[in-house]
C-alpha cells in the first residue's frame, strides 16, 4: 500500500514528487516509458526561472528527477494501463504490476497535435515548434509561419509579431474559426498575412528549417515557400484516455477540477496540463504540482488522524 502514487513525470508530476518526498510521503512516481513530458521535445528553455543562460529541456527535466530522487521519491519508468478509482484503496495498474494507494495525483499532461508530415519530427526544435511562448524569441527578425485558424493560432501569431519581421498564417479554410475579436486583431496587424485554402505537406531543411512545401486544397497545386520557422497551433489532446469512466472529464477530455487540484473522486488530485487549457507552461505546471502535493498531504493527515487504523493497512 502506497501513501501516494503520482502518475506522470513532467514538471507537474516531478514537482509534486519533490514536495511529497520532502513531506516524508515516500511517493511512487509512475513516470511512463518516456518520462519528462513535453520538455523532452524542447531544445533550449529560456523562460524557466533560475536559469538565466537558458537550459536544454531534457537537462531541466533530469534536474527535476534528480531532486525528487534525492528526497526519496521512487520513480519507475512504466506506463499506466488501467486504474480503478471506484473504491479505497485506489488501484493503478501497469502492464506487469498492480499498485494500491491511499491517494493519487494525476499529472499526465497534454500532447500537442502535430501535422504528421515529412521533415516535421526531424526539425522539431530546429525551426518547428508548438509553443510560441517557449520558442518565439529564437526567431527575431525572421519569417515565421503559423498553422491553424482558431483562437490559439491567432494568439500565437499575434505574440510572434513581437519577434518576427513577418508572420504568415496558413489555414486550410478560406476563413478563420477564431472568435471575431481575435480574427479582427490578426487581420488588422501589419505584420500578419494569410494563405487560405492551403495545407502544409512538408518541412524543408537539413539541420534547420529553410521552408515549407504547401498545397492548395482547391486546385491541388503544390509550391515551396521560404520561411524560417513553423509554429503548429492546431490544439492539444489531454492524456486522459486511461481515466475515462473513472474521472470527470470535460468535452475536450481535460480532467475537471472545482478548485484546481481536487477531482470528483476523493483522494485523487490533478496537476498540470491535463487540467490546464489556458497556460500550458512548465512553470504553471510545476506550481500546480506543488499545490496538488500539499493538498494530498493534508488529505492524508486528515484521513490518518480520523482513521488511525489505516496507517497499518
Amino acid at each position: 500500500m502506497e501513501r501516494l502514487i503520482i502518475i506522470g513525470s513532467g514538471p507537474a508530476g516531478l514537482t509534486a514528487a519533490i514536495y511529497a518526498a520532502r513531506a516524508n510521503l515516500k511517493p511512487l512516481v509512475l513516470a511512463g516509458g518516456l518520462y519528462g513530458g513535453q520538455l523532452m521535445l524542447t531544445t533550449e528553455v529560456e523562460n524557466y526561472p533560475g536559469f538565466p543562460e537558458g537550459i536544454m529541456g531534457p537537462d531541466l527535466m533530469m534536474k527535476f528527477r534528480e531532486q525528487a530522487e534525492r528526497f526519496g521519491a521512487q520513480i519507475e519508468n512504466v506506463d499506466v494501463t488501467e486504474v480503478d478509482f471506484s473504491k479505497q484503496p485506489l488501484v493503478v495498474r501497469t502492464a506487469d504490476d498492480e499498485y494500491r494507494a491511499k491517494t493519487v495525483i494525476v499529472a499526465t499532461g497534454a500532447s500537442a497535435r502535430w501535422l504528421q508530415i515529412p521533415g516535421e519530427e526531424k526539425l522539431r526544435g530546429r525551426g518547428v515548434s508548438t509553443c510560441a511562448t517557449c520558442d518565439g524569441a529564437f526567431f527575431r527578425n525572421k519569417h515565421i509561419v503559423v498553422v491553424g485558424g482558431g483562437d490559439s493560432a491567432m494568439e500565437e501569431a499575434l505574440f510572434l509579431t513581437r519577434f518576427g519581421h513577418k508572420v504568415t498564417v496558413v489555414h486550410r479554410r478560406n476563413h478563420l474559426r477564431a472568435s471575431k475579436i481575435m480574427a479582427d486583431r490578426a487581420h488588422a496587424h501589419e505584420k500578419i498575412d494569410f494563405i487560405w485554402d492551403t495545407v502544409v505537406d512538408g518541412v524543408l531543411g537539413d539541420t534547420h528549417m529553410t521552408g515549407l512545401r504547401l498545397r492548395n486544397i482547391e486546385d491541388g497545386s503544390a509550391f515551396d515557400f521560404d520561411a524560417d520557422a513553423l509554429f503548429i497551433a492546431i490544439g492539444h489532446d489531454p492524456n486522459t484516455s486511461v481515466f475515462k469512466g473513472q474521472l470527470e472529464l470535460d468535452e475536450a477530455g481535460y480532467i475537471v477540477s472545482p478548485d484546481g487540484t481536487m477531482t470528483n473522486i476523493e483522494g485523487v488530485f490533478v496537476a498540470g496540463d491535463v487540467n490546464d487549457l489556458r497556460y500550458k507552461q512548465a512553470i504553471t505546471a510545476a506550481g500546480a504540482g506543488c499545490k496538488a502535493a500539499m493538498d494530498a498531504e493534508r488529505y492524508l493527515e486528515a484521513l490518518e488522524f480520523s482513521m488511525p487504523e489505516i496507517i497499518a493497512s
